[in-house]
């Protein structure tokens, strides 16, 4: 239906509710030599006369009877739709989509959603699991988390977690066969378990740091994953070194089952942040979302 005929259909609805021209001009915010001319318009259209008009009052004629009958309850049923959308500008409604890796979402999300959750009844929360660098906007994500590296540049983006050191690791049974290595360079003769990142590409060298400078070790081994959590696996069973988010091996490394080197070479990495495209775009169950991530110092 063209926008004319609505807003002249709205307008003639206006002017029958209330019985009059000049009430429903009032209501509706416009003068009412322009509500007459639009109605008289309607009505030639429609070449049916709708409204029966005297000095004192107006009345429907038949076909504006019916017509009144007909549309009016589908115009106040969308009124009454449009009005429950208010309440997700009033208090945090609705459902979020995020996307984020498996490391943030165990560290840093999930141990924050568990809090707010419950105090957001309202709120539905979808997490996908990814790696990769999605487009959020193309596929209609809320927002997403990453390293503060990662966020491209024309995004709004938001702390959410502290910078972070990684890790090398192995089973004492793999050092008992292998040695210890002394310095990164000394890698390059280890059994390591390679990652494969969207976001580097390909496998990622494993990064570290010697008197300021930055180090870069392309590493070589059996194993590779895609995923932390399962280098971390291959290395408790003693199948070679992980390089993983400290926090991924702290407690193995605590009962004894893994055993850390290279510790003084480790950098810290950017912490995760929460990127989105735009503030004016942001619902208010994101704003408070996006507050309940928020990392504070």
């Amino acid at each position: 239906m063209p926008r004319e005929s609505v807003n002249d259909l709205m307008a003639f609805l206006a002017v029958a509710r209330e019985k009059s021209f000049t009430r429903a001009a009032a209501k509706l915010g416009v003068s009412q030599s322009a509500l007459s001319h639009v109605v008289r318009q309607l009505e030639t259209r429609l070449g049916i006369r709708l409204l029966t008009r005297t000095t004192r009052a107006v009345s429907l004629t038949d076909a504006g009877e019916r017509l009144f009958q007909g549309v009016g309850p589908h115009f106040d049923e969308i009124e009454a739709q449009l009005e429950t959308l208010t309440e997700f500008r009033e208090k945090p409604a609705g459902n979020l989509r995020i996307t984020a890796s498996d490391h943030a979402i165990r560290w840093i999300i999930w141990p924050k959603l568990q809090r707010f959750l419950p105090n957001n009844p309202d709120i539905k929360v979808e997490l996908i699991r990814e790696n990769g660098l999605s487009d959020i906007v193309t596929e209609r994500f809320d927002g997403g988390v990453r390293m503060g590296e990662q966020v491209a540049k024309d995004m709004i983006s938001t702390r959410i977690g502290p910078d972070f050191p990684f890790a090398v690791v192995g089973a004492p049974s793999y050092f008992d066969g292998k040695g210890v290595p002394e310095h990164p360079q000394d890698l390059v003769r280890h059994n390591c378990i390679n990652e494969r990142l969207p976001t580097y590409g390909g496998f990622w060298a494993w990064e570290f740091e010697d008197n300021g400078k930055e180090i870069r070790i392309r590493v070589e081994g059996q194993l590779a994953f895609n995923n932390s959590y399962q280098s971390v696996e291959a290395a408790l069973e003693g199948l070679g070194l992980a390089y993983v988010p400290e926090d991924v091996a702290l407690p193995h490394i605590a009962e004894g089952r893994l055993r850390r080197v290279l510790e003084a070479f480790s950098p810290h990495w950017d912490g995760y942040h929460l990127y989105y495209p735009s503030r004016r775009q942001s619902s208010p169950a994101f704003v408070a979302l996006a507050d309940a991530l928020r990392h504070r110092a």
